[in-house]
């Protein structure tokens, strides 16, 4: 593991032979248009025409392994060496689909286009490091073709994803954003701040007691999220509402319920009672600001509007809490 950390037992760049170096930019092509696919494939059902662009991608990294097998066959022979990135100390490395996903459009296009820059810097710098004259040459002509394929993507994203296609992947992935994490997320905070005042409260004024009430406001808190998280896990699977995995929702939505009612049950640590209900009042307040903000910011609600909505519905839980407590 270490050796791996460290790079102990990888070659250094400069010990590789011009064979080496050939077999090292045929594996690096394949692993490339391997990646490419992978993205096309992800992106295929929510971003068809960028999943064209990747496909396009992967079909002229294909090209340029063929041409680089070509040219091995012709100087060395049949027999390639495996050596890949990951055998040679220093050299660039690529992140495998799987660690990235789910696969956002905009993360996916800034990968790519990354990729293609690391590859030219790479060979502009090792052959710039060599003294030998047909290794220098061999590195240029890598670098040329991978600065090519820079080029090429921007060509092919002209043609499979113009201005207004974008517009409307860069919407389709807001709008995924917000089904999938926001609302759950929203209604999560807003159940756990709301919800849970009334118990909380009407403990803290019943028995005066910051400790009792902090028991009430874990339980609350806690009991609130795992049932708001299974409940939207079995409520939709997200397949013909479009909202995305009902396990990143259901998680979602358990997490902000269970932060929402312990924001205002967490100040009776505080073991004196009217600090800490002062406290977890001023936190109230915040919660509910807050909450309006998001309205605002991800729902288009007009803000006042979203305010009122939620101060009001906070303050007559709040005072059903304190009348009920002090009944």
């Amino acid at each position: 593991m270490l050796s791996s950390v460290f790079g102990f037992g990888r070659r250094s760049f400069e010990s590789l032979s011009e064979q080496e170096i050939l077999a090292l930019a045929i594996s690096s092509e394949e692993d490339d248009g391997r990646i490419y696919r992978a993205y096309a494939d992800g992106l295929a059902e929510n971003f068809p025409q960028s999943a064209k662009l990747f496909e396009a991608m992967a079909e002229e990294e294909d090209g340029h392994r063929d041409s680089l097998i070509e040219l091995f066959r012709k100087r060395f022979g049949e027999r390639i060496p495996l050596i890949r990135r990951e055998h040679v100390r220093g050299y660039f490395e690529r992140k495998p689909d799987w660690l990235v996903r789910p696969l956002g459009i905009e993360a996916v296009r800034r990968q790519a286009e990354a990729m293609e820059r690391q590859a030219y810097l790479f060979y502009v710098e090792a052959a710039k490091r060599t003294t030998d004259a047909s290794t220098r040459k061999l590195l240029d002509d890598l670098a040329a073709a991978e600065q090519g394929h820079e080029s090429s993507a921007h060509a092919l994203e002209q043609k499979h994803v113009p201005g207004e296609v974008r517009v409307e992947e860069a919407t389709a992935e807001q709008r995924q954003f917000i089904l999938t994490y926001v609302q759950p997320g929203l209604a999560g905070l807003m159940d756990g701040s709301v919800s849970t005042l009334a118990p909380i409260f009407a403990a803290a004024f019943a028995t005066h007691d910051t400790w009792q009430t902090l028991l009430v406001g874990l339980a609350a808190s806690i009991g609130a999220g795992i049932s708001m998280g299974f409940t939207e896990v079995a409520s939709d699977d997200g397949k013909l509402s479009g909202r995305g995995s009902p396990i990143k929702r259901g998680l979602t939505v358990g997490v902000m319920t269970t932060l929402g009612g312990l924001g205002h049950a967490l100040p009776y640590l505080i073991p004196h009672f009217w600090t800490a209900t002062g406290v977890a009042a001023v936190v109230v307040f915040f919660e509910l600001w807050a909450i309006a903000f998001v309205q605002n910011r991800y729902m288009q609600t007009p803000f006042l509007r979203a305010a009122f909505q939620v101060v009001l519905g906070g303050a007559l839980v709040f005072a059903a809490g304190v009348l009920i407590g002090n009944a």
